[in-house]
């Protein structure tokens, strides 16, 4: 047997360690994300033809900025400029050839005579407004504007005003094939955070507070200039009869603690939304650990089971709901308890589009559950899965959430990275061997 030193030790284990990644510099990402912008804008002639729309109509002020213009705009731009109307046309009739969108950016009331004239002259017959009472991405229309827009479009052009829901959360939730290898890279700086924040390195069982690791998480990403959507959330899994919030634990980390954490990371327009969880090897007494007990193993699985079911059953056309009672019903009869409430996921950490359950609505989602399942999009297959645990006495959920992508060539989704199989574990012991290995100089 070949003995080897902590530190060649450690160089193995690097190797399979998922790998921190380099994104673009902020102005190659804003050029690159200008790219992404021109290819997804042109494609609203073609929505607006599928929702049977002549035009679509937005008025915003700073700081009061519709949803769908943080899918509009430019890199460079951080909000909309005095009072910003944007009209997306069919690209016919007399706006052949013009600008599309068109824009006007205010603050003398000139726009409103000018739209008026290309209203005439277009003579669209159905104008999207976003207007929505259920869902955001097409609720974006401040009251304040509607009022503005009645008063100065008139009656005529008012009636010809529709509510379509699903033109924004269309536009929002597609895709562009040139996102998917960065947000790959993204996956990677997610895992190798995750990697490296649950490990010795970090956590020093006794000492460590759940709330000491989300900060730390929040200050390593500065350091990867990644921002996120979400403050980290990092829990001692106990049992909880309660819904799973978006808090922590606040408490310190002890050997023998089920670890759990859910985060995302910011870049390039795009979000990521994980959950992992790690345990803490017992290190001193009778009972010292080389790896998680079989009971924890077992809750795992369940929950990867329950990945497998979902992405099985999951076909772009079916309500969210469908999927959701289809996935309920396969976990039920394999003899699985658990709950699944995954969302789409890109410019948003939670997206538009259809969403497969909730957690505190288990069976069926009102509206949301009702849209349908839209192709080139990503999706956070978020779950959890129950396990009791006899060294604990209790019933623990196994709370798991990976980022998967559409595939056109199969119809499916498939995890942009993979996914959590086995518990990353934190061992005191290998804290002491690192600390005490001293190189000469």
């Amino acid at each position: 047997m070949v003995n080897l030193t902590p530190a060649i030790w450690l160089s193995f284990v690097a190797k399979a360690a998922a790998e921190y990644q380099k994104l673009p510099s902020l102005r190659e990402a804003a050029r690159i994300q200008g790219s992404w912008r021109e290819e997804r804008v042109s494609r609203i002639p073609l929505l607006l033809r599928k929702y049977n729309l002549d035009a679509w109509l937005m008025s915003q002020r700073e700081h009061a900025e519709d949803p769908i213009w943080w899918s509009i705009k430019n890199a460079t731009d951080f909000d909309v400029h005095r009072r910003t109307v944007i009209l997306f046309h069919t690209n016919t009739s007399s706006l052949k050839g013009q600008p599309n969108p068109m824009k006007w950016i205010d603050n003398t009331g000139n726009v409103w005579p000018e739209l008026r004239n290309t209203l005439e002259l277009y003579d669209p017959q159905r104008i999207a407004l976003n207007v929505d009472q259920d869902i955001a991405f097409a609720a974006g229309l401040h009251v304040g504007e509607l009022a503005v827009l009645e008063e100065q479009l008139g009656e005529k052009w008012m009636k010809r005003c529709v509510n379509e829901p699903m033109l924004g959360v269309e536009y929002v939730a597609t895709r562009v094939e040139g996102q998917l290898p960065y947000y790959r890279k993204m996956q990677d700086i997610t895992w190798a955070l995750i990697e490296e924040g649950f490990s010795h390195e970090i956590v020093e069982p006794g000492k460590t507070t759940t709330e000491d690791l989300e900060w730390w998480f929040r200050e390593k990403m500065q350091t990867l200039n990644v921002t996120t959507w979400n403050q980290p959330s990092i829990s001692v899994i106990v049992e909880d009869p309660t819904t799973p919030g978006w808090h922590g634990t606040q408490s310190i980390i002890h050997e023998g603690d089920l670890l759990h954490i859910d985060f995302g990371i910011t870049a390039m327009g795009l979000n990521t939304d994980t959950q992992h969880m790690a345990y803490v090897l017992r290190t001193e007494g009778l009972n010292t650990e080389i790896d998680a007990p079989d009971s924890l193993k077992e809750g795992l699985r369940k929950s990867n089971r329950m990945q497998d079911v979902l992405l099985e059953n999951m076909r772009a056309g079916l309500t969210g709901n469908e999927v959701l009672r289809t996935c309920m019903e396969q976990i039920k009869s394999e003899g699985v308890d658990g709950h699944f409430y995954s969302h789409p996921i890109g410019d948003w950490g939670h997206d538009a589009g259809a969403v497969i359950g909730f957690v505190n609505l288990p069976a069926e989602v009102p509206v949301l559950g009702e849209l349908p399942i839209l192709p080139n999009t990503y999706y956070s297959i978020e779950l959890h899965a129950y396990q009791f645990i006899p060294e604990m006495n209790q019933t623990l959920r196994f709370r798991q959430e990976e980022d998967a992508h559409w595939v056109a060539k199969t119809g499916k989704w498939e995890f942009v990275h993979g996914r959590q199989e086995k518990f990353h574990l934190i061992d005191a012991r290998r804290r002491k061997a690192a600390t005490s290995f001293i190189v000469q100089g």
